[in-house]
């Protein structure tokens, strides 16, 4: 993905949109990025953020955090929308995307691999939440259990059962809620 490309999927509230099952969709519906099309001029984020301050994201804003605007559509308790602008501030947005780009290759492995239709917000969930080194360890383990279970390629539910569980069960040992 080139570097324009990601920066059109860094939300301004802090979420990155490849990470969400609306991007992830194949649907008609399917939403293409806050800052791609029309369809953000709804969103009173974007409008605060982008049309009256000129900023790239919500992070560069030095009242984020008691914003009205966030505290009315409680952008300060969506997991990981917070923690992300924080990250930016202290990372800086080119290094974030960076490992945002990360996070969406495994969801993207997920769900060509592992996602029998049913497990797209789980994935996609389970990404933006969970450190990348345990998403890694979660497919790998699930790669292994499949090779001694001998699935067959197309047995997509059982792969899916199979991902589902390894990654459940890191997020619960590691302390990460999933739900």
């Amino acid at each position: 993905m080139k570097a324009d490309e990601a920066k059109n999927l860094v939300g301004c509230c802090g979420l990155y949109c490849a990470l969400c099952t609306k991007f992830q969709s194949r649907a008609k519906s399917r939403c293409i990025g806050c800052k791609l099309g029309e369809q953000h001029s709804w969103c009173s984020i974007w409008n605060c953020c982008v049309r009256k301050h000129g900023f790239k994201t919500c992070a560069e804003c030095n009242e984020v955090f008691n914003c009205r605007i966030f505290l009315r559509r409680k952008v300060g308790e969506w997991i990981p929308a917070a923690d992300n602008l924080r990250q930016i501030r202290e990372i800086g947005l080119e290094s974030w995307i960076k490992i945002q780009e990360q996070r969406q290759r495994l969801v993207e492995e997920l769900l060509k691999n592992y996602n029998e239709g049913r497990s797209m917000s789980f994935y996609c969930k389970a990404c933006q939440r969970m450190p990348i080194s345990l998403i890694v360890e979660a497919i790998g383990e699930t790669k292994k259990r499949i090779a001694t279970h001998k699935l067959e390629k197309s047995d997509m539910k059982t792969k899916a059962e199979i991902a589902r569980k390894m990654i459940g069960e890191l997020a619960l040992e590691f302390n990460v809620d999933l739900d």
